[in-house]
């Protein structure tokens, strides 16, 4: 089942996203109790998709896949450290775009501005000491997310607080897709339409079923919590007029233009971003 959220005229509403193209609101949440609403069907294209879900709390891994950890360590002309244990950090909800909107780069950052397509977890229930081989089935579905990094920022700031929550940093979307198995996914990054990279799910150090585990041994998880899983690549610079996609087969593409602060409009969106995917 494909959930989204979306602009509806009493205000933000979740919805479900048919083969057809059409979205039917949902009374409720994909969380708990909830029904189709009758007569509520409207065509994909005619509506405003907001972020599929706002999180209770924003999880992200961060060194996840050999390759980025091997090429952004050469960047910085380090040797490559590779985590010992799945570690997990907090991003912010103020950070979040839907599929469509622009990522706003600030007047004063420098040009390493750069994307990382990643698949994300959404939690569907309170998890708490939950093993490995039972870990998946606290998660609802899937969906995409970039997690955008200003990478000076990144890495003279004590903390990621603007090198990663800068409002906008953080396009997620298009949907949540249920009924997935992580590790028979792939992610696709284009850069104004040019593959930039392509890797499988399955490639990371620690698996999504690894970390949940970790996590809940530690802290509780809730519904609608989200777990980004980390990139793997080498992530190139981002500028004003680009256009970024990720895609995941089976869930679908997540395109944000790029605006930088001075040169044009923040309510930028892409054209025809909306699609069934």
């Amino acid at each position: 089942m494909k959930w989204c959220r979306f602009e509806a005229e009493t205000g933000p509403s979740y919805g479900v996203v048919g083969d057809d193209g059409s979205v039917s609101a949902v009374a409720g949440s994909p969380f708990g109790p909830h029904e189709v609403e009758s007569g509520s069907s409207r065509p994909l294209s005619g509506v405003k998709l907001l972020v599929p879900v706002i999180p209770p709390t924003f999880y992200a891994a961060g060194v996840n896949y050999r390759l980025h950890v091997t090429e952004m360590a050469a960047k910085n002309g380090a040797e490559p450290v590779f985590p010992p244990a799945a570690d997990i950090g907090y991003r912010a909800n103020n950070a979040l775009i839907a599929d469509g909107e622009a990522i706003v780069i600030p007047s004063d950052a420098s040009e390493s501005v750069q994307y990382e397509g990643e698949l994300v977890a959404v939690m569907g229930r309170r998890c708490k000491q939950v093993s490995e081989a039972e870990a998946l089935e606290a998660v609802f579905g899937y969906t995409i997310g970039n997690d955008v990094s200003e990478r000076n920022w990144q890495q003279h700031d004590r903390t990621f607080w603007r090198g990663k929550n800068t409002d906008t940093f953080k396009p997620m979307g298009p949907w949540i897709v249920t009924g997935l198995d992580p590790e028979e996914l792939s992610v696709t990054i284009r850069l104004n339409g040019q593959e930039m990279f392509t890797y499988a799910v399955k490639d990371a150090i620690f698996g999504l079923a690894h970390f949940i585990s970790r996590m809940s041994r530690y802290l509780t998880l809730y519904p609608g919590d989200v777990i980004w899983m980390g990139t793997d690549g080498a992530t190139e610079n981002m500028k004003h007029g680009d256009v970024v996609e990720v895609e995941i087969p089976g869930i679908g593409v997540l395109r944000n233009p790029v605006v930088r602060e001075g040169e044009g409009d923040r309510r930028l969106s892409v054209v025809g971003s909306q699609h069934p995917g």
